[in-house]
């Protein structure tokens, strides 16, 4: 089964489980064999916080196959929206690419304005030639970037930005956006949408955004 196809699997599960008509209060079928994650009993509402975090000194390999530092990759002042996924994840991770690939669609011609990053938390398994894949099943553009690396250098960016968990199955959905290189970074808790993250972006610099 290829990449694509795993990933349209596990969306197409996710939006059975999370989309319009599901009831909050119908408890998820029990299988002891499917992989969990935290938060994924039932959608839970998205929390919004003002955080300043420090970008690590951390070396990552990008999705074209570069070696990179993280701070210079946010080193511009354009705006910044930050996830962290895995390729093989069915759940949180594609409904998360989902999301930034509305954004992308939203921000129309400005969509180079803004910088987007999904950094994976299993970099044993995701190979530049991996998320390279998966961000074509997502219909990433150039201003949308994966990263892999070792797993000493992806658990010190999840610790940075507070979303390590101890184990990939664990994670909770999150989306960071940073405005400007002097803002706090601005932090979703749950499954933030497109119009969310948008609200959060300089509008003055988007001209080209869909009203």
């Amino acid at each position: 089964m290829t990449i694509r196809t795993f990933v349209l699997l596990g969306f197409a599960a996710c939006t059975a489980l999370f989309g319009v008509g599901a009831s909050a209060d119908e408890p998820m079928p029990a299988d002891p064999h499917a992989h969990h994650h935290a938060m994924m009993e039932a959608p839970a509402p998205v929390r919004r916080s003002e955080v300043s975090y420090q970008v690590p000194a951390v070396r990552l390999v990008r999705d074209d196959g570069h070696p990179v530092a993280l701070r210079d990759e946010l080193a511009s002042d354009r705006p910044v929206v930050l996830t962290f996924i895995y390729t093989s994840c069915t759940t949180v991770c594609p409904l998360t690419s989902q999301t930034l690939s509305q954004l992308q669609s939203r921000l129309g011609a400005a969509r180079d304005q803004v910088q987007l990053l999904s950094i994976s938390i299993d970099p044993e398994q995701d190979t530049p030639v991996r998320l390279a894949e998966y961000a074509k099943t997502f219909h990433a553009g150039p201003e949308w970037r994966h990263y892999t690396g070792t797993l000493a250098a992806s658990q010190t960016a999840q610790r940075a930005f507070d979303v390590y968990r101890g184990n990939k199955m664990n994670h909770s959905p999150a989306i960071l956006v940073r405005a400007s290189a002097e803002a706090n970074w601005v932090r979703f808790d749950g499954f933030a949408t497109a119009d969310q993250l948008l609200a959060e972006l300089p509008m003055t610099k988007m001209a080209a955004v869909a009203r």
